[in-house]
């Protein structure tokens, strides 16, 4: 499960890299909020970036709307925990300059114990 994790992890690096479709972008105090759609008009991914680098929170959707992951850059690195959307359950990916650190498997129905 772990590398499956780690694949969807680069897949959506790659997204970023590969995009066909001009984003929309937005100037939003000192950074610059863009929004990249799908040929059916809904969003695909949207994020900020930050002196030309990938910077701030990053959320990325399927072509039906459904979130599938959300994360954040630091200065174009990958930081802290990134959430992984899946259909059956949620996957936290812990990054370190960019690099994976620690990945947990969460199911999305599970009940918390409260004593």
């Amino acid at each position: 499960m772990k590398k499956c994790v780690i694949l969807v992890a680069i897949l959506f690096s790659g997204i970023l890299v590969a995009q066909e479709n001009k984003p929309e972008l937005e100037a939003v105090g000192n950074t610059v909020k863009a929004t990249y759609y799908y040929d059916n008009g809904k969003v695909q991914q949207e994020g900020f970036f930050k002196d030309g680098k990938l910077d701030g929170v990053w959320v990325s959707y399927d072509e039906k709307g459904n979130k599938v992951a959300e994360g954040e850059y630091t200065n174009g690195l990958k930081t802290g925990k990134w959430i992984f959307f899946n259909e059956n359950s949620l996957s936290e990916v812990a990054y370190e300059n960019s690099k994976v650190s620690s990945v947990k498997n969460l199911q999305k129905n599970a009940l918390a114990n409260r004593n």
